[in-house]
C-alpha cells in the first residue's frame, strides 16, 4: 500500500481554515486530521481523543523527552503537540493526514519530513478578514486589534508554502483545497504503488 501524504494546512484567525479542512474531510474518503495532544483544560462538550488528547503537563514534559512529538510549541500557559507515532501509523496504512499547524509548527514538521505539502489558506482582503474577526460578536475592539496583529505575523509567512489557497468564495476555495489533495494522490510515485497489479498487467 502507497504511503499517505501528510498535509500541513496554516492560516491567520478568521479566514476560514477550520471550516474548509471539516468540508475538505467529509468531501473525501482516506484524509483525517491529527488530534493534537494539549495541556489545556477541556471545555465543555469537547471530548479526549476527538478534540483534543487531554494530558497533564508531566506527561506532555515526558513525551517531549523522549521525541515523541513532530512539533510541538507553548500557547500562553499551555503547550499543544502533534504525535508522531500516531501521524506516522495513518501514514504508514495510505492514509492522507492533515495538520492544522501554525508557521512554527510547519517549520518544525517539514525538518523531519521534507515531502510534506504545505497550503496557506489567505483572506481575500485586510477589510474582510477584520469584519470576519469582528462578526463573530464575541470580543471586544481591543481584542480584535490584536488579533488582526497577530494574523499580519501569521500571513507574513505565506512565502514558506507550497500552495495558497484565498478564501473569498468558500465554494471555490474547497475546490481547489480537493484538487491538492487528488493531485497528491495522482503522484506517480504513489498511484504506481496503489496501481502496481494493473501496471503489471497491461506491461506483460
Amino acid at each position: 500500500m502507497p504511503q499517505g501524504t501528510l498535509f500541513i494546512v496554516s492560516a491567520p484567525s478568521g479566514a476560514g481554515k477550520t471550516s474548509l479542512v471539516r468540508e475538505l474531510i467529509e468531501s473525501l474518503d482516506g484524509i483525517q486530521v491529527s488530534v493534537s495532544h494539549t495541556t489545556r483544560e477541556r471545555r465543555n462538550g469537547e471530548v479526549d481523543g476527538v478534540n483534543y488528547h487531554f494530558v497533564d503537563l508531566p506527561t506532555f514534559e515526558a513525551m517531549i523527552e523522549r521525541g515523541e512529538f513532530f512539533e510541538h510549541a507553548r500557547v500562553f500557559d499551555n503547550y499543544y503537540g502533534t504525535s508522531r507515532l500516531t501521524v506516522q501509523a495513518a501514514l504508514d496504512v495510505g492514509q492522507d493526514v492533515i495538520l492544522e499547524i501554525d508557521w512554527q509548527g510547519a517549520r518544525q514538521v517539514r525538518s523531519q519530513l521534507p515531502d510534506t505539502v504545505s497550503i496557506f489558506i489567505l483572506p481575500p482582503s485586510r477589510e474582510e478578514l477584520e469584519h470576519r474577526l469582528a462578526s463573530r460578536g464575541t470580543d471586544e475592539h481591543a481584542v480584535i486589534e490584536r488579533r488582526m496583529q497577530d494574523a499580519v505575523s501569521e500571513m507574513s509567512h505565506h512565502d514558506e508554502y507550497d500552495y495558497l489557497v484565498i478564501n473569498d468564495d468558500f465554494t471555490t476555495a474547497l475546490r481547489e483545497l480537493q484538487a491538492l489533495v487528488v493531485a497528491q494522490r495522482l503522484r506517480r510515485e504513489r498511484a504506481g504503488k496503489a496501481h502496481a497489479p494493473l501496471l503489471q498487467a497491461l506491461l506483460s
